[in-house]
């Protein structure tokens, strides 16, 4: 082997890969998908127990409803609601075996029109209730579990217009429903007291978005990481170590092309190939695995990284891609523990004794 060896080294800033997106816009379907299951179990939950409670509890329920509750009010309240979100499901599932995405307006409409299910049930109770008990009861608490389950969206505005869509909502019903006044002898009955209501519903839909932000962005941040661990590995060989891996992740993105003299240390290891006549597949394979993995070690130890596997060999680099001025003394060192390591090997191993040609070049200019 002679004349220089060049080694080129190329740093380009990490970005999200066409496939990652992909992958990440199916996920965020599927997530959706089992959004909106959670969903359609948490309706089928209140329409089962609105529905016995009417049957089952006919005293119960016209105590708490004027009048009792309807048997076909449940059905007529909640079913819609049910039938939508498996209509959506179903839509959603069509989109996906199709390799299509769920278009933003139509995510701006399904939240709309889940966040609305809190609202028509206030609507419904305070025909037959007081409506200052309905607004202190369990129905705007839904709100909050629709704003929680829209983190699963990934999506900071999708779960801040979920809160804005509540926060409208229950301010709008106040207005309609009760008897609001700057001041009033009953604090649930003023605008302060509801506006606030309102704005803290607002504020968890800001906080639903953020944390669906911050979910986005550790994905990102962790499959751009990897990404560039791949490509430090594909640029400069099949093995890197991991400290060398570190150290490039770890400079700047922007440093230019460079040549830089290195030194070159190739392995062979010789007659194997007359050795796999008598070997089964699997026991060659298995010994390779176990005597590169020793050599590979060897050279990480010595600041080398591995730029080619050749069969039964191997070519490493020194030098490359951080200069160092004992890139040579590295190659030589690295290649007397690889013949250190091969007397033990043979030594350990009778039956699978290896003899191998270590060469060593560096550049000269």
């Amino acid at each position: 082997m002679s004349g220089a060896r060049r080694a080129t080294v190329t740093a380009m800033a990490p970005s999200p890969s066409r496939v990652y997106a992909d992958a990440l816009r199916v996920e965020i379907m599927r997530n959706e998908q089992q959004r909106m299951r959670v969903v359609a179990l948490i309706l089928c939950l209140v329409l089962v127990v609105t529905t016995t409670m009417t049957y089952a509890f006919p005293n119960l329920s016209q105590r708490l409803y004027r009048g009792g509750i309807p048997h076909w009010l449940p059905i007529a309240t909640v079913a819609p609601y049910i039938v939508y979100e498996f209509l959506a499901l179903g839509a959603i599932r069509w989109r996906q075996a199709r390799g299509r995405d769920f278009p933003w307006y139509g995510r701006l409409f399904n939240a709309a029109i889940e966040t609305s299910f809190p609202g028509t049930i206030v609507c419904v109770l305070c025909q037959g209730q007081e409506p200052q008990l309905v607004f202190a009861a369990w129905p705007t608490a839904l709100y909050f579990i629709y704003i929680l389950l829209s983190t699963l969206r990934l999506d900071f505005w999708l779960s801040l217009w979920t809160g804005v869509v509540a926060a409208i909502q229950q301010m709008a019903l106040a207005v309609w429903f009760l008897p609001l006044a700057v001041l009033a002898e009953r604090v649930n009955e003023t605008f302060d007291y509801h506006v606030a209501r309102s704005l803290v519903l607002l504020g968890a839909g800001v906080v639903a978005g953020v944390v669906a932000r911050s979910l986005r962005r550790q994905f990102d941040n962790s499959v751009a990481t990897a990404e560039a661990r791949d490509r430090v590995t594909n640029l400069f060989g099949q093995h890197v170590s991991p400290a060398v891996v570190d150290r490039l992740l770890g400079t700047s993105t922007d440093l230019p092309s460079e040549i830089r003299r290195v030194c070159v240390l190739f392995l062979d290891i010789r007659g194997f190939t007359a050795q796999t006549r008598v070997r089964a597949a699997p026991e060659t394979v298995a010994l390779l695995n176990d005597f590169f993995a020793e050599m590979v070690e060897i050279v990480d130890r010595h600041h080398g990284i591995v730029n080619k596997f050749l069969g039964d060999g191997f070519l490493a680099l020194f030098g490359a891609p951080f200069d160092d001025p004992s890139a040579a003394e590295d190659a030589v060192d690295s290649g007397l523990a690889m013949l250190a390591a091969i007397d033990r090997w043979n030594a350990a191993r009778p039956s699978q004794v290896l003899r191998v040609g270590i060469g060593i070049q560096s550049a000269t200019r």
